[in-house]
């Protein structure tokens, strides 16, 4: 039978042209043979697909794709059009980050006028971490050209170039220039508008000069307003009328522009304005407060979401930024960048650890909390792992690096944040269909509401119509919706990370609220997937160091796990050694005094046990130890003892009898021990009306002695490592939403069966690459602490989206006009101004609650 060999791969489609595309390019997928999963992103263009390569090629799934009228590029089909259009060479990708792209709409803008311009290749843009790739031609364009596009936009764009934390550099004085020069607008700004204000209003004010209510000084107190305050909203009119595209700072400018050409009109040429003998009003109050208000919004949304990625700059900063490293015997400091793996490093006490490596020489104990979230620090020793930026807190010791760059856990825990960050959550899916209709039909709204009030409106009808005009363009927030879903994200996903959880990608975090199941793996995952012995039991009156000294000296050249258990407890009572022992058996064990003897004609007797000859006080004496099989063969009667025995075995343990000089001397009986806060993880789950199940390979009789310890009443026991996955969809086959906790390379395929799979900190390579959460540290309490993160995310989310729908599906019809037939009411533009810029503050707000 032919050897699987399943691989997920990232792949672009270009044609999507909304929300359907994908869900019919994914149902195709899904029913091609060899497909395992496929799941589709409209916003990046493109497609996550899991896949059996013996059964079908990246060329066969550009086929099926094409087939139905989509684009599908391989890398090498995308390398092979890019050599055969330029000739070999002339392809250029260029990361940028875009400052001021706070949103799924400001993405869109971006993208929308980067693809109208010759030479663009592919974009890529992720507005959450405010980045955007582009593979341009430039034979065409230069990537100066795609700055001014950019900068024409709205935005800020920087190149990213060198290690993240000078990209981060580069960014947070772009942030302080934009913020210092906010902050001298508003504060001119403010000062204008309050002038501007009581001049317009001298019946409020009757202590303000009559000077001021004069229209000209009103016009020119204005204009600087409108003109160098509100300058960063003509991007928005720039947008318009060079790339045919509109966001919300062409609502903005063409709402403010409207009240300000106006006011200014009628101050020049008012005979012409002047109807019957009514003169009409001016609104430069209107357009002056509202472009402070919205300003002053903005202002306080850039200083919260700064707060909202501080998860990412602060896992960023905690890079060294050298290492000493070992050479010709001599300590060199090199940059952290000229680290190769195999190098040896020397930490001293206060370092940070540089890299990710083994330690070869030394010990220490190592602060870890940033990545694993675990307070207290970790006593490391010869041969252990270190992680790189974790802190050495006192000894000094050398390791030989093993991962760098962008391998090490941190550059990969930062890497899966920013994707968990950028990616959508379903529910985010409608809110980005209704962004991107939403400005066009803002401004069909605004004409029509113009219109109307033009035709049927009370006399001043153009003053009237004009006000509403602008209220409805000024009252529209489409940040409020493009912010509810990813700004909750973006604070939950670095919330949890802070915690030791790493949630891969928005779906996951979405799904996590709909667990009604999780699944345990019994080894490493319920238990300490490292036996331990539990009990030592001398028979006949013996004694129980005589028993432990035999057992030990037996031991001492078998490499079986149980040997280890055995050999690990008689070290912790010679060399007093701070192996992690349950502290109940360690007390117990150090009253013991254990001899090792001298060991000779060792041999291992395979599934039974094992022999040798030990040299007893000068003598030599034959010993066994094994199961009752191997009793039986020497000729021993295990009868007496089968009822503790099976006591024994009834709690799950494995019980092995020691035998010497002819007679049974006692047992020994190890297990794998469960993890001391298994009971209580397994317990709140149960609270929160989640059924737990525990599957393993282990016999029955034990699997359900660990499943009591741990309270678990559901198990699956004697499951092949091959059927771990077929077991899973059991479960989910009967309705089940499933999350599956594992460890191991057999535990890989349930976890990507699961609709969640949750993979250990302690875990392999291969199981963390299939999980959609990975645990940095063993705790078993992070599983229900993920779905609680989950929950009051998608709380918090529900709240956000129902604001921004209700708040937008509410004011507008106000700002139009639509009570005024019935209670006389219109809404000032002012008050519109203020409302907008609250209701995208109250999104911010509302997730960064999250934090705590």
């Amino acid at each position: 039978m032919e050897n699987k060999k399943i691989i997920k791969k990232t792949f672009k489609i270009k044609g999507m042209h909304c929300a359907g595309c994908v869900r019919t390019i994914e149902r195709v997928l899904l029913k091609t043979a060899g497909v395992h999963s496929a799941t589709v992103n409209f916003a990046t263009e493109t497609a996550l697909i899991e896949f059996d390569e013996n059964v079908i090629s990246e060329s066969g799934l550009a086929e099926t794709v094409k087939d139905i009228g989509y684009d599908f590029e391989t890398g090498d089909h995308l390398a092979t059009k890019q050599s055969n259009e330029l000739g070999g060479a002339g392809t250029e990708t260029a990361s940028i980050k875009v400052l001021g792209m706070d949103s799924p709409h400001c993405a869109m803008v971006v993208e929308g006028a980067l693809k109208k311009m010759k030479g663009i290749k592919n974009i890529d843009v992720d507005f959450s971490n405010k980045r955007a790739k582009v593979v341009f031609d430039t034979a065409h364009l230069s990537i100066e050209g795609i700055f001014k596009v950019i900068s024409d936009a709205g935005y800020k764009p920087i190149r990213e170039e060198g290690v993240a934390e000078e990209i981060m550099d580069k960014e947070k004085t772009e942030r302080f220039k934009k913020m210092k020069e906010l902050k001298l607008k508003l504060s001119v700004g403010a000062v204008l508008s309050l002038f501007i204000f009581m001049g317009s209003f001298p019946n409020l004010f009757p202590f303000v000069p009559d000077f001021l209510s004069n229209r000209w000084v009103l016009f020119l107190l204005t204009t600087p307003v409108q003109f160098w305050v509100g300058r960063q909203f003509y991007a928005g009119l720039k947008l318009l009328v060079k790339y045919h595209s509109a966001d919300m700072n062409t609502l903005i400018s063409v709402g403010t522009l409207s009240a300000y050409l106006y006011s200014a009109a009628v101050t020049i040429f008012p005979a012409f304005f002047t109807q019957g003998g009514i003169e009409p009003g001016v609104y430069f109050d209107t357009s002056a407060i509202i472009i402070v208000l919205i300003l002053l919004g903005k202002y306080f949304e850039t200083l919260m979401k700064g707060r909202a990625s501080e998860a990412i700059k602060k896992l960023v900063g905690l890079q060294p930024k050298t290492a000493k490293v070992l050479k010709d015997g001599k300590e060199v400091e090199i940059p952290i960048e000229e680290v190769k793996v195999g190098d040896l490093i020397v930490v001293r006490p206060g370092e940070r650890v540089p890299v990710d490596g083994k330690i070869t020489e030394g010990e220490s104990e190592i602060d870890e909390s940033m990545v694993t979230g675990e307070s207290m620090p970790v006593h490391k020793k010869s041969g252990d792992a270190v992680i790189g930026s974790a802190v050495n807190k006192f000894g000094t010791f050398t390791f030989e690096a093993t991962k760098v760059g962008k391998d090490t856990v941190l550059s990969q825990i930062i890497k899966m944040i920013e994707e968990a960050q950028g990616s959508k959550a379903p529910i985010q899916r409608l809110a980005d269909v209704v962004s991107s209709y939403f400005v066009p039909v803002v401004f069909a709204l605004a004409f029509l509401t113009f219109i109307v009030w033009y035709i049927f409106g009370p006399v001043p009808a153009f003053s009237f119509a004009l006000v509403n005009f602008v209220a409805v363009l000024i009252i529209a927030c489409p940040c409020a919706l493009g912010l509810a879903t990813p700004m909750a994200i973006m604070v939950s996903s670095g919330s949890a990370a802070k915690n030791g959880i790493l949630i891969k990608d928005a779906t996951s975090l979405e799904i996590a609220n709909k667990i009604n199941t999780v699944v345990l793996d019994k080894t490493g995952t319920l238990t300490q997937g490292k036996p331990q012995l539990t009990d030592v039991i001398s028979f006949d009156n013996g004694n129980r160091a005589d028993v432990l000294s035999l057992a030990s000296s037996l031991e001492q050249r078998s490499e079986h796990p149980l040997a280890r258990a055995i050999l690990r407890y008689a070290a912790s009572i010679d060399q007093r050694s701070s192996h992690p022992l349950d502290k109940a058996i360690l007390e117990e064990a150090k009253k013991e005094k254990i001899e090792f003897y001298d060991l000779k004609e060792f041999k291992a007797i395979s599934g039974k046990g094992l022999r040798g000859f030990l040299t007893i006080n000068g003598e030599k004496v034959e010993a066994h130890l094994g199961n009752r099989a191997l009793m039986k063969d020497i000729g021993l009667d295990v009868s007496p003892y089968e009822e503790r025995m099976k006591d024994m075995e009834g709690e799950g343990k494995t019980v092995m009898l020691i035998a010497a000089s002819g007679k049974i001397k006692g047992a020994l009986a190890v297990a794998d021990v469960i993890k001391k806060e298994a009971k209580e993880a397994v317990s709140a789950l149960k609270k929160r009306g989640i059924e737990v199940w525990m599957l393993t390979g282990d016999n029955k009789l034990t699997a359900e002695a660990i499943a009591r310890q741990a309270g678990v009443e559901n198990v699956m026991s004697e499951v092949m490592p091959d059927k771990k996955a077929e077991k899973v969809k059991e479960l989910q086959d009967k309705g089940k939403i499933v999350a599956m906790a594992g460890d191991g390379i057999n535990d890989a395929p349930a976890l990507t069966q699961a609709n969640i799979g949750i993979a250990m900190g302690e875990g392999t390579d291969i199981a963390m690459e299939s999980a959609n959460v990975v645990l940095m540290r063993g705790d078993l309490m992070l599983i229900p602490e993920t779905i609680k993160i989950s929950k009051r995310t998608m709380k918090i989310i529900r709240q956000n989206l129902f604001w921004a729908f209700f708040y937008n599906s509410a004011f507008i019809p106000v700002a139009a006009g639509a009570l005024y037939p019935f209670f006389g009411i219109l809404l000032n533009p002012i008050f519109a101004g203020a409302a907008m810029a609250f209701s995208s503050i109250s999104v911010v707000l509302n997730s960064l609650r999250l934090k705590k």
